[in-house]
């Protein structure tokens, strides 16, 4: 059998017990084309395909295809001076939809999932600020049960990799590397 049909049979068995289910597809960025058309019927306009009634289940597609974009919609912002909590879903969209259309290894490109408009939202991750990196360090020394010192939080955070390297507006990784840096300063 090969994978999409097992991918179909796997969805539609998964709605068959619970039509409630929760999917996730990570990593879509890495995803063969084509594999993620398998699942266009789930969430096109009708609510009952191949028996299954799909209309209360919820399909979560994480990738990090548009992650350039962000960024630089991010910076665009902070070179205009203005706030990243400015930013609006308005600006990330057309740039995350761009970026993914166009890359031919992305399992997006040419889907009909995207062709059809049948996602209905787009959550994009923006790039965090260093004052952001703090309040994680801070969050994550607290949940250490370690008290927050400020010396501590600002050397880990400014070990952290930020670009555009000569500006070091947002950090490169996030929150991500954080706890193993405390325990390097600790």
């Amino acid at each position: 059998m090969d994978s999409i049909e097992e991918l179909k049979q796997w969805i539609q068995g998964n709605l068959t017990a619970c039509s409630r289910s929760l999917f996730l597809f990570e990593e879509m960025d890495k995803m063969h084309p084509g594999l993620i058309d398998v699942i266009a019927p789930f969430l096109g306009p009708s609510w009952v395909v191949f028996g299954s009634n799909y209309k209360k289940a919820i399909f979560v597609f994480i990738s990090n295809s548009g992650g350039d974009a962000i960024n630089n919609v991010a910076l665009n912002f902070w070179r205009e001076h203005k706030d990243r909590e400015e930013i609006q879903l308005g600006d990330v969209v057309p740039a995350i939809t761009k970026a993914v259309i166009a890359d031919q290894e992305h399992g997006f490109w040419q889907s009909e999932i995207i062709k059809q408009n049948l996602i209905d939202v787009i959550v994009p991750f923006l790039p965090l600020r260093p004052n952001h990196i703090r309040h994680c360090v801070r969050s994550e020394l607290e949940q250490m049960g370690l008290e927050s010192e400020e010396d501590l939080v600002h050397s880990v955070a400014d070990s952290l990799i930020y670009f555009p390297e000569d500006e070091k507006v947002f950090s490169s990784t996030g929150c991500k590397t954080v706890a193993f840096r405390i325990n390097y300063y600790l």
